[in-house]
């Protein structure tokens, strides 16, 4: 049973194609959808290995900046207790030391 819409809308059937051909024509969209999801089920396991990758390149990192952290703090720990020991002529004996090796390693160079 038929009603009319009071806005004047009628309702109109689905226009008459035979039943193959819609069906062809949802076999043919399931495909281009499965191909569609597989290739972003794909994409995304390609992401999701990147992003392990990355995360471990970042761990790496984080691990060589803690040692070279540590490194350079001890190393300024022992320049600051060498300046706060009274030693003062011990950084002009390095001084004298580098300006004689700088003096003979150009003397070596020039007379070759």
């Amino acid at each position: 049973m038929r009603r009319s819409h009071s806005g004047g809308y009628a309702y109109e059937p689905v226009p008459s194609t035979s039943a193959a051909s819609l069906e062809d024509e949802n076999e043919r969209v399931t495909d281009e959808l499965r191909d569609k999801i597989h290739a972003l089920k794909s994409l995304s396991i390609d992401i999701g290995a990147e992003v392990k990758y990355q995360d471990k390149m970042l761990n790496e990192m984080d691990e060589d900046f803690e040692r070279t952290r540590g490194s350079l703090s001890s190393s300024i720990s022992r320049v600051l207790r060498l300046a706060k020991g009274g030693h003062n002529c011990y950084i002009i004996y390095i001084f004298l030391f580098s300006i004689a090796v700088f003096f003979v390693l150009w003397m070596v160079l020039k007379l070759k």
